[in-house]
């Protein structure tokens, strides 16, 4: 083993390398005053920058998580060497010799193994780079030409080419001192009956850099007919290579990403190499994965998370294209930035866009066009069946939940606007109000949230269905709050959502309830709309002009709401049929019958021996009359109705 470095050359080194210039080249730094300077901390996430580099010093220090200390302390916590390999790493940057303190300078095998494993992947890609202008790599170059790609361009992005024979790339590592044991680990060889053999064989080959700038992995082309294997072949995972948390392009465009505040992230290599020849040298690829938590940590690192960042997504027109913006977008929050989604009319990729329609098309592709959350709405709501009151409301559903995730107030509200008009509901306001307390819920992650249909008194259910708060305000109506643990207040607005969504499962009894059944002011006034529409049994045949006329006899915005909000909110039942209809009309009737039981006999009480006969016989029968009724209720369920 090799001994101690030599306490001056690691002071060299310390010097020699700005910690600025260092910490750069994995987040985007700007002026914190004093002379220093502050980014996002690649250690934790967070949305305002607490990390901060003094230069002067050589220090670095995050406010946020206490991290800090020097140059080598940044590289060792940030790349997972140990000192020994980062001490070596950033005197091969500063062209510093080392000396180790028993004897002699370090021999390349003793070297840590991340570093050996780097120099092995830059001598591989230097060997793929030369075998590219071989004769056999002629169907190479071929394969580039074709897609608009010259000498230059394959010189800029190091493509190159690996033999079609077994062990090219092994023999020539092997004679540059690396061991079997490192050809394997680095992902470059693999195990064949008799020893290591090339992993990538008879491919085009894309070095892929960290952020660093360092090659880590590669990502390998089929261009024969022969070739068994899957289209693209990457590295497979290694200490050095984890495909989530690699982008291809980013030693490129990093630079670029922080000046303009913008990111295009692409599908391919070839996508990258074509909006970087056009001009758009802030894009991006991931590498044989869909785009994630770790992606979007090195993007926000770069973009600082201002508010005037853009990241805009191209993905093919088809329906993996779609789901893959859809899946971008499910990460889209963890953005400050505003994310975007391009698709060209036609369904091209960037490569095919500039090959067909030059430059000037691949940099008007990717000019904003389409707010990711838009696009996502399109495709949630045009899940569902519109054309019924359960189509809608199970659209609304999740779509509101896709609105609320929507940073600014204003664009959220304008949207909101936009979703009533996809899921066809009259009342914009509604949805709305909707969307903005689903925004309330998620900033308190779950805390009090309050009514969820605003003034109208409604119940208040979290997001997807969740658990009934404890009590909801009705400012709007006289009478007592609505207290949405109280059975009777449940059932009364599921008989109302029944009466209103389902009518044909409650009529014609429902018609026969008087509006005094219904406890909650708030239900009371919407039972009186639909009494005034003509009753439930009017939906049967024409359920939008039924809901209509329902909302037409409001007296107020307020009711008005809360129609909508009935009209599309979903069961709490997972089964919606006759059963479930009869025993919500079953309760709510009973209910009533034992409140009117207990008004009499609480007025017999008050009379006591005032009562005249006559009256105390009439009182005795209705209670008679109503306990019979009641027991039937409990016995007959709805066929007693």
């Amino acid at each position: 083993m090799a001994g101690r470095i030599n306490d001056d050359d690691v002071k060299a080194v310390r010097d020699a390398v700005p910690i600025d210039a260092v910490v750069s080249e994995y987040l985007q730094l700007r002026n914190a005053g004093g002379g220093n300077l502050k980014g996002l901390c690649p250690f934790h996430d967070e949305k305002s920058p607490s990390f901060q580099v003094s230069p002067s010093k050589g220090l670095f220090h995050c406010f946020g998580c206490q991290e800090g200390g020097d140059t080598i302390a940044f590289v060792m916590k940030i790349d997972h060497l140990s000192f020994s390999e980062t001490v070596e790493r950033l005197a091969a940057k500063a062209g510093i010799t080392l000396r180790y303190e028993e004897g002699g300078y370090n021999p390349s095998h003793q070297r840590g193994e991340r570093i050996r494993l780097i120099e092995a992947h830059q001598a591989a890609a230097e060997f793929y780079v030369r075998a590219l202008e071989s004769p056999e790599a002629e169907i190479g170059r071929t394969f580039l030409a074709e897609r608009g790609f010259d000498q230059d361009a394959a010189a800029h992005f190091r493509v190159g080419y690996s033999p079609a024979g077994w062990d090219h790339l092994t023999r020539y590592l092997r004679g540059k001192g690396f061991s079997d044991k490192e050809l394997i680990t680095s992902g470059l060889s693999q195990d064949g009956r008799r020893g290591p053999i090339d992993r990538f064989r008879g491919r085009l080959m894309w070095p892929i850099s960290d952020t660093a700038g360092d090659i880590v992995g590669f990502g390998a082309r089929k261009l024969r007919d022969d070739d068994n294997g899957p289209k693209y072949l990457n590295t497979p995972e290694t200490p050095i290579y984890k495909k989530s948390q690699v982008l291809y392009g980013i030693d490129l465009a990093k630079k670029d990403i922080a000046k303009a505040s913008r990111a295009v992230v692409v599908e391919g290599y070839t996508d990258v190499m074509a909006c970087h020849l056009a001009g758009v040298t802030t894009a991006i690829a991931t590498c044989g994965t869909a785009f994630g938590n770790d992606h979007i940590k090195i993007l926000r690192r770069l973009l600082m998370d201002n508010g005037s960042a853009r990241v805009i997504f191209t993905f093919d027109g088809d329906s993996a294209g779609q789901k893959a913006a859809l899946r971008a977008f499910e990460d889209d929050q963890k953005f400050a930035a505003e994310t975007y989604i391009a698709i060209a009319p036609d369904g091209m990729d960037p490569c095919d866009l500039r090959l067909v329609k030059g430059d000037d098309a691949v940099r008007d592709l990717v000019e904003p066009r389409t707010p990711l959350f838009e696009f996502a709405l399109r495709q949630i709501v045009g899940r569902y069946d519109l054309e019924t009151p359960a189509g809608r409301a199970a659209a609304l559903d999740e779509a509101a939940a896709v609105v609320a995730k929507i940073k600014t107030s204003s664009v959220q509200r304008e949207v909101a606007v936009q979703l009533a008009g996809l899921v066809g509901i009259l009342d914009q306001e509604f949805v709305v109000r909707r969307v903005a307390q689903l925004a309330h819920w998620a900033r308190n992650k779950g805390g009090d949230q309050g009514d969820r249909g605003g003034r109208g008194g409604s119940q208040g259910r979290g997001p997807r269905g969740g658990t009934p708060q404890q009590t909801a305000p009705a400012p709007a109506f006289s009478g007592p709050a609505l207290n949405l643990r109280s059975p009777a207040h449940r059932t009364e607005r599921e008989l109302l959502k029944l009466a209103l969504q389902r009518p044909a499962l409650v009529s014609p009894a429902f018609d026969a309830y008087g509006v005094d059944e219904f406890t909650a002011p708030p239900y009371a006034a919407v039972r009186r709309c639909i009494e005034e529409a003509g009753g439930a049994e009017q939906g049967i045949a024409d359920d939008r002009a039924y809901l209509g006329a329902v909302l037409d006899a409001a007296p107020d915005n307020t009711v008005r709401s809360l129609v909508t909000e009935l009209a599309v909110e979903v069961f709490i039942g997972k089964t919606i049929d006759e059963t479930y209809a009869g025993v919500q009309l079953v309760h709510v009737r009973l209910r009533a019958v034992d409140r009117r039981i207990a008004d009499v006999q609480s007025s017999l009480t008050r009379l006591g021996s005032n009562v005249a006969p006559h009256e105390l016989a009439a009182a005795q029968s209705e209670v008679w009359v109503l306990q019979q009724y009641a027991q039937n209720l409990r016995v007959h369920g709805a066929a007693a109705l």
